[in-house]
């Protein structure tokens, strides 16, 4: 058959040659052609992704091998028709091998810029900061001629992987076990001096608490010896005034019982006996003349004292007149004897009658 029948998707850019010029071109076409005098070509416009590994070496010559993916689009599809053959054999096949350069091309173009990249930067920088190095070599991408020359819109440039030789990377992961033990390390003695420090604060604390603590007490007890300072001398102020007082009462005794006894100073004691209250006391007369004649006992020869006299003498009871009757003693019925005074001594008389 000589006929021919195009079904393209809204992804797929178809452009139909005649004769060398485009007689029907754009994106999901369908139509009908006459196969000898008719070329087809079809341009995918759908985004597609590209894998890459790129082994580089770094500023301070360390070898790296970055891997990741490239994510394309086109933009043009005439412009990239002109360059490469996307022509298609009335199967759908394509007739050269040109579609798949487009990648390769695209893979050369992002290792170039990710060559200039890498080498500005050391191993350690590469490896941490794959976020810089993916936007370097995408904003590279985007201007590079050759890129722009295809049609094509470079969307995202991924790297996924950085690894550098295992050599090097035990040694990186050795210093960076290292630096970790270490920063482990001061983080625990970063630990305990701020527990000696909070110890140490807690410590002064307390002695200043137990400072605060020794004041208030010697405060008190300043203030107790005080208020004994106070009443000790308000007692010795008392004690003072009642020896003044006791004093000046005693004085005034003095003075009184001087002057009561001024009058009498001079007299005789006999006298002053006599004169008494107790003057007319015949046992204390009697008493007085014993002792006057005990004064003058040398002159006198001889002395005769009665019974009645001495009986009422010892039991301290004058004598009752006329009356013969002695005292008798109701338990023996002697004379002579009196029963003590309830309290006092038991005093004895003698008389001669009872021999």
């Amino acid at each position: 058959m000589f006929f021919g029948y195009m079904k393209s998707t809204p992804t797929t850019y178809v452009m139909q040659y005649r004769d060398g010029e485009v007689v029907r071109e754009g994106a999901g076409l369908s139509f009908l052609y006459w196969k000898p005098a008719t070329t087809l070509v079809s341009v995918p416009l759908s985004s597609a992704d590209v894998p890459f590994a790129f082994n580089e070496v770094t500023r301070d010559f360390q070898p790296v091998t970055l891997q990741g993916q490239l994510t394309y689009r086109v933009e043009e599809p005439r412009r990239l028709a002109g360059l490469l053959d996307y022509s298609v054999t009335p199967g759908g096949r394509y007739r050269s091998d040109d579609p798949e350069k487009l990648a390769d091309r695209l893979v050369q173009a992002a290792q170039v810029r990710a060559r200039a990249v890498v080498q500005s930067l050391g191993l350690r920088e590469v490896l941490v900061h794959s976020d810089a190095l993916e936007s370097k070599v995408l904003a590279g991408l985007a201007d590079a001629e050759a890129v722009k020359a295809l049609g094509v819109q470079v969307m995202a440039f991924s790297v996924l992987s950085i690894q550098p030789t295992p050599e090097m990377a035990r040694a990186l992961e050795a210093a960076a076990r290292e630096g970790l033990q270490r920063e482990a390390d001061e983080a625990i003695y970063a630990r305990r001096n701020a527990a000696v420090e909070q110890e140490r604060r807690i410590k002064e604390s307390e002695l200043a608490t137990e400072l605060v603590v020794e004041e208030r007490q010697r405060q008190i007890r300043e203030a107790k010896m005080a208020a004994d300072i106070a009443v000790e001398e308000q007692r010795s102020a008392l004690m003072e005034r009642w020896v003044q007082n006791e004093r000046q009462s005693a004085d005034a005794r003095a003075y009184s019982l001087e002057q009561t006894l001024a009058p009498v100073r001079g007299m005789d004691w006999r006298t002053l006996m006599a004169t008494s209250s107790n003057g007319g006391d015949p046992a204390l007369n009697i008493a007085l003349a014993f002792r006057e004649m005990g004064e003058n006992a040398q002159r006198i020869g001889e002395l005769n004292v009665s019974p009645d006299l001495l009986r009422s003498l010892m039991s301290n009871t004058p004598p009752r007149g006329n009356d013969p009757t002695p005292d008798t003693d109701p338990n023996t019925g002697r004379r002579g004897h009196k029963p003590p005074k309830p309290g006092g001594a038991a005093v004895q008389t003698f008389d001669p009658r009872d021999r």
